[in-house]
């Protein structure tokens, strides 16, 4: 009789730490993995509504462009000096957005920002 007991309460507290294990590392992996993400998703999508005319850009294909129109979806970017070279493309394809003010000011603002 006394043995069942003990091995009633054993596998309580078993099933106990292994909850208490998942729960943990559901937690580590919601604070190191998912919370980051879902921040650097809404810093993206802030900087993504923030374009304007004028702004310069680097796409996620590495070039660089100057914005000259903006529809709902799609940016039409002018690529070098060459002014005949202007490429619709959509607005997720931007990865780095570059204002005219911030190219004016002295690299050190710019390091001291960060």
């Amino acid at each position: 009789m006394v043995l069942a007991s003990q091995n009633a309460g054993a596998a309580t507290g078993g099933y106990a730490g292994m909850i208490l294990s998942l729960v943990i590392v559901f937690v580590f992996m919601y604070f190191f993995m998912i919370r980051p993400q879902q921040k650097e998703q809404k810093k993206k999508n802030a900087m993504l509504a923030s374009l304007e005319v004028g702004d310069t850009i680097l796409t996620t294909s590495g070039f660089y462009g100057t914005i000259i129109d903006i529809s709902d979806d799609t940016l039409i970017v002018e690529f070098g000096s060459n002014k005949n070279c202007r490429i619709p493309m959509q607005r997720a394809a931007v990865s780095v957005v570059e204002k005219p003010e911030d190219a004016n000011k002295p690299v050190e603002e710019k390091e001291k920002k960060k």
